[in-house]
């Protein structure tokens, strides 16, 4: 199967042209925005339909693609307001760095400097020598508890004083919230009322108000979260203006020099992205299975339950894409739409199809498939972090996973196949049970979702 490639070790689930810009186009949105119509803008209204079509199997709420500073598609209620979540970070990362302009904020200072503390159990020295800038990048090695995290943030938070400031990434509500305190310090002004003066207002924002934001707080911690509403047509605006380096029209309104700090990858996730100042960088990795390839220099907040804002300077393109709080959207869909909406901008070098659609090969089912398995190793992941993972299918019906160049056993379980389906149930590898259809290419194995999408490319091993 020629469009694999050989990303984390999910065993059996992901972890995770003609219209391309030189120079960005001098156009922004007055009291509305400008729409242009697919074809006249170089772009395939029919793969925009296909775009919209996979957005709506995936419970998406909106989407809005934006290129050269004028909407090419839209769908969905992009003037509804929900929550941002975690997008909220890139909002204060941009309100820093006005901050930092006026010397209001010194990214050297240290918590200590700062008079930074938490309850009990409070903060070491140690501790307190971490630096606003070691908190922006999320590396402030505080693993104190914090409000407003997902169960898989606190899951993950790695025990107190286990590494020192500055020496080690971990994605940390306590470190977000913190600088919506030491910000709110430094300049007098509430987050929310701020984003509305320094930047809501001056790029015309159609529906924010300083009310669309509020509090939450805890007895976790002291520090409390400040999560946003916006609408996806309002987060469209942020977007191009980080597009265009923070200028908007002949106005600097973050300073050119933050944006571009702001959006460098500091650190890498096991999963594909950087991470720069409350900012993702790149997209996910396609070690497990293609995804999309992004141009250099791609940057995108991100919030939980499929809140997106993605930002190509390369494509002179933003993209935003809204879904209900609730939802589990994450990378792999993600990526998969905007394979399809760069597609429909005929942009080149976006990776292969990874729809079932488009894979080459073979679907044998019953006694055919399971013959073809039974017995193997699927190999996969060769270039993610801990990688390879090997998936033994005995003949027995057993099944045993292993990592890494010297393989070391993480789980066991059992295999079987359903029709065209190759189904697996481990003890311990969310989630426990899956099926997936196969397409097998002569010693290449393609798994895919029950919407189509190649979830793991593997190549077929003999024990």
């Amino acid at each position: 199967m020629r469009l694999f490639t050989a990303a984390a070790p999910l065993l059996f689930c992901w972890f995770i042209g003609s219209a391309a810009a030189t120079e960005l186009a001098d156009r922004f949105p007055a009291a509305e925005w400008e729409r242009a119509s697919p074809a006249t803008a170089g772009w395939s209204a029919e793969q925009l339909k296909a775009a919209q079509e996979w957005s709506g199997k995936i419970g998406s709420s909106a989407v809005i693609v934006v290129h050269r500073g004028a909407i090419i598609g839209e769908w969905g209620d992009t003037s509804a307001k929900t929550p941002l979540a975690s997008v909220r970070k890139s909002l204060l990362s941009a309100l820093i760095g006005i901050a930092v302009e006026r010397k209001q904020i010194d990214l050297k200072k240290t918590l200590a400097e700062l008079g930074i503390d938490d309850n009990e159990p409070s903060l070491t020295a140690e501790e307190k020598t971490a630096t606003v800038r070691d908190l922006l990048m999320a590396r402030s090695g505080v693993y104190h508890a914090a409000l407003y995290e997902t169960p898989g943030m606190a899951a993950r938070r790695p025990p107190r004083f286990s590494h020192k400031p500055g020496t080690f990434w971990y994605y940390n509500n306590w470190d977000f919230n913190t600088l919506g305190a030491i910000y709110e310090h430094a300049t007098r002004h509430s987050i929310f009322d701020a984003f509305d003066s320094e930047i809501a207002r001056p790029i015309g924002m159609q529906d924010y108000r300083p009310s669309d934001g509020q509090y939450v707080t805890g007895a976790g911690s002291v520090y409390p979260a400040y999560p946003f509403d916006m609408t996806a047509r309002d987060l469209a605006r942020f977007a191009l203006l980080y597009l265009h380096k923070g200028k908007w029209q002949d106005r600097q309104i973050v300073p050119a020099a933050w944006v571009e700090e702001s959006t460098k990858a500091y650190s890498q996730s096991s999963f594909g992205p950087g991470y720069g100042y409350m900012w993702w960088t790149g997209f996910s990795g396609n070690a497990i299975a293609p995804a999309v390839k992004v141009p250099e220099g791609t940057f995108f907040a991100w919030g939980a339950g499929g809140q997106f804002a993605f930002v190509m300077p390369a494509y002179d393109l933003v993209v935003i894409h809204r879904a209900p709080r609730q939802s589990d959207i994450d990378l792999r869909p993600i990526g998969r739409l905007l394979w399809l909406v760069l597609d429909a901008g005929h942009f080149r070098d976006i990776g292969p199809d990874a729809s079932i659609a488009a894979a080459p090969g073979n679907r044998f089912a019953g006694d055919a498939l399971k013959g073809l398995l039974s017995g193997k190793i699927l190999r996969f992941g060769d270039g993610a972090e801990g990688g390879p993972i090997r998936i033994q299918l005995n003949s027995d019906s057993s099944a045993a996973a292993s990592r890494g160049a010297d393989p070391a056993q993480f789980d066991s379980g059992t295999w079987r196949v359903e029709d065209d389906r190759l189904c697996r149930d481990w003890q311990k590898t969310v989630p426990l049970h899956a099926c997936w259809t196969a397409v097998v290419d002569g010693q290449q194995v393609g798994l895919f979702d029950r919407d189509g999408l190649m979830v793991i490319a593997a190549y077929i091993e003999d024990h």
